[in-house]
């Protein structure tokens, strides 16, 4: 699986902002990702941090697409739009 770093941007009341680098230097992709606090919570119920989240959620979109097909800004919660299953498994990461 491609290397993903994760950058905590910032934060208010709403949610987090990350920046995610995939791949290595010679080959990477850049996405700008929102959290929102509900949503974080709807899916771990606190169990674990945003940051760990994100990556896996990276991990679960990595695994069903190029990160090149990833794009490069949205919102944590539209990847059910596209995977329906992507809330489910997520569920079980805590």
């Amino acid at each position: 699986m491609e290397p993903i770093r994760i950058t905590h941007q910032s934060a208010n009341e709403q949610g987090w902002m990350f920046t995610v680098v995939v791949g290595n230097e010679n080959d990477r992709t850049e996405h700008k990702v929102t959290l929102e606090h509900l949503y974080y919570h709807k899916l771990t119920r606190g169990k674990t941090d945003p940051e760990n989240l994100v990556k896996r959620s990276f991990e679960f979109l990595l695994r069903r697409e190029p990160k090149s097909s990833i794009f490069r800004s949205f919102n944590i919660q539209v990847i059910k739009n596209y995977f329906p299953e992507f809330e489910r498994e997520m569920l079980n990461i805590a």
